[in-house]
């Protein structure tokens, strides 16, 4: 019997209170916004185990179409814990990183939502310039320049 082979990765799975702030937000970075709804109902209980739950998603894409980030809000039921601010050897999800053309023009859009470097901008040997910024409610966005001396 054949095992069967992994096809893709669907998306990345965010949290937050403002939708429309993380729409906003990543859309500046180049994502577009593929759908937006609300799910609810005894099917989504089941794949959950949150009883009664509705939640306002917004699923949005990368700009090659392959990789996608589905945001979240949940409206019932409320939250439990808060993740947002910690620090970065946490145990758990971490950050999403997205590749960039130009990385201090992107920091310098993004700056215009309010973000601001964690640490600074820095080069990986002679492939990256790498930073990490804080995104809508202190996800961590990691943004990485290819240098093209692979």
């Amino acid at each position: 019997m054949a095992k069967n082979k992994l096809l893709r990765m669907d998306n990345v799975g965010i949290v937050v209170e403002s939708l429309d702030k993380a729409i906003s937000f990543f859309t500046e970075i180049g994502l577009k916004l593929e759908g937006r709804t609300t799910i609810e109902g005894e099917w989504a209980a089941r794949v959950t185990g949150l009883a009664s739950q509705s939640v306002e998603i917004a699923m949005m894409v990368t700009p090659d179409g392959y990789s996608r980030l589905e945001i979240s809000r949940f409206l019932t039921p409320p939250t439990i814990s808060d993740h947002r601010t910690a620090p970065v050897n946490s145990l758990g999800y971490l950050r999403v990183m997205f590749a960039v053309e130009d990385i201090d023009e992107m920091i310098s859009r993004l700056t215009r939502h309010g973000a601001q470097l964690v640490g600074e901008v820095v080069q990986y040997e002679n492939l990256y310039r790498l930073c990490y910024i804080p995104g809508p409610e202190g996800i961590l966005i990691g943004l990485a320049e290819p240098l093209g001396n692979e």
